[in-house]
C-alpha cells in the first residue's frame, strides 16, 4: 500500500503554472502581456471594460423607460377616521398609539399616527396623535373631548 501510495502524480495538465503576464519577453507574456498589438481589446480601460456593455447594444439600463422617483427619506404614517374611534372606544376612554395598536387599527411600524375626519363621533374621548385633520380636530372637541398633537418619532438626518 506504501509503495502505491509513494508513486501517485496528478494527472497530465491538471496543475498548470500561474500566468504571469507583463514579466519580460523571455516569460511568453511578455510586451503586451498577452492581449496582442492594438484595438479596443488592447486598451486597459476602454468601452469593453465598463459594467453594463453589451457588445455595442444598447444598454438594458438605457433601453428601459425612466419613470417617477423614490423619496430618499419617507414617512410612513398611518391614518385613523374618527368613525373608528367612536366604533372602537368607549366614553371618556384614552386614545394613544397603544390604545390604537391594541384594538388593532394601527399595525407594523409607523414614524407618525395621523387622525382623520372621516364619521360621526358622539363620546369624549382624549386623543393623543402625531397629526390630526381639521375635521377630525373639531368633531373630537364638538364631542367634548381634547385633542394632543405629539412630534414624530423620527432619527435626526445625517446631513444635520
Amino acid at each position: 500500500m506504501a509503495d502505491i501510495l509513494s508513486k501517485l502524480a496528478a494527472p497530465a495538465g491538471s496543475n498548470t503554472k500561474e500566468k504571469r503576464i507583463g514579466r519580460g519577453v523571455g516569460s511568453g507574456l511578455g510586451k503586451t502581456s498577452g492581449r496582442g498589438q492594438k484595438g479596443q481589446k488592447a486598451r486597459s480601460k476602454g468601452n469593453i471594460n465598463k459594467l453594463h456593455f453589451q457588445g455595442g447594444q444598447t444598454p438594458m439600463q438605457r433601453r428601459l423607460p425612466k419613470r417617477g422617483f423614490r423619496v430618499p427619506d419617507p414617512y410612513v404614517t398611518a391614518e385613523v377616521n374618527v368613525g373608528d374611534l367612536e366604533r372602537v372606544f368607549e366614553a371618556g376612554a384614552t386614545v394613544n398609539e397603544e390604545a390604537l395598536r391594541a384594538a388593532k387599527l394601527v399595525r407594523g411600524q409607523v414614524d407618525r399616527i395621523k387622525v382623520l375626519g372621516d364619521g360621526e363621533l358622539t363620546k369624549k374621548l382624549a386623543v393623543t396623535a402625531t397629526k390630526f385633520s381639521a375635521g377630525a380636530r373639531a368633531a373630537i372637541e364638538k364631542a367634548g373631548g381634547t385633542a394632543t398633537e405629539l412630534p414624530a418619532k423620527i432619527e435626526a438626518s445625517s446631513a444635520s
